[in-house]
């Protein structure tokens, strides 16, 4: 099939077949990648790994706690699937919920000392999981290629204002 590339009067503008090509790859590759890191995680860890995203977000915050709009919006998620990860890992014992001093209508998310244990035991398998499975198949040059494409592309997909239909803002 062949794919337009230009939109006669004002149809769809097609993907060409590289494009199509290069579409359908980075679709099987980062399908294949989070599931790889989701059976890791659930493997060694028993928590998803959106749960370890957060987990990992927390530890690099100041006093390993962060707003829940800011941790909602550091890990592009809802706030309603946030609140719901929250609510597992509280379960856990791994995040704790406090009320924020500054806005009484707002919630910080702390990272408990068993949380952080359970990230220290699983951060290096983890790690070991996304070098095997991205990094070691990738020459230095491709990293530093992929990371700048991979920023060109987030940038565009995060608009400036407060009227973006982001995650984070729903």
């Amino acid at each position: 099939m062949k794919y337009m590339t230009t939109a006669p009067h004002g149809g769809p503008r097609w993907l060409t077949d590289e494009e199509q090509s290069v579409w359908r790859a980075y679709l099987h590759a980062t399908t294949l990648m989070e599931d790889h890191l989701d059976r890791q995680l659930q493997r060694d860890a028993g928590m998803p790994h959106i749960y370890y995203g957060l987990l990992v977000n927390l530890s690099q915050a100041p006093r390993r706690q962060k707003r829940m709009t800011e941790l909602a919006k550091d890990a592009k998620i809802t706030r309603s699937r946030l609140s719901h990860a929250v609510s597992r890992l509280e379960k856990n014992g791994w995040i704790r919920r406090e009320e924020c001093p500054s806005d009484k209508r707002g919630q910080n998310a702390v990272l408990t000392d068993e949380g952080y244990a359970m990230l220290s035991r699983s951060a290096p398998g983890h790690v070991e999981a996304v070098r095997q499975a991205m990094f070691d198949r990738l020459s230095p040059q491709q990293v530093q290629s992929l990371g700048e494409i991979m920023q060109v592309i987030a940038n565009g997909l995060q608009p400036e204002g407060t009227d973006a239909d982001l995650p984070w803002l729903r």
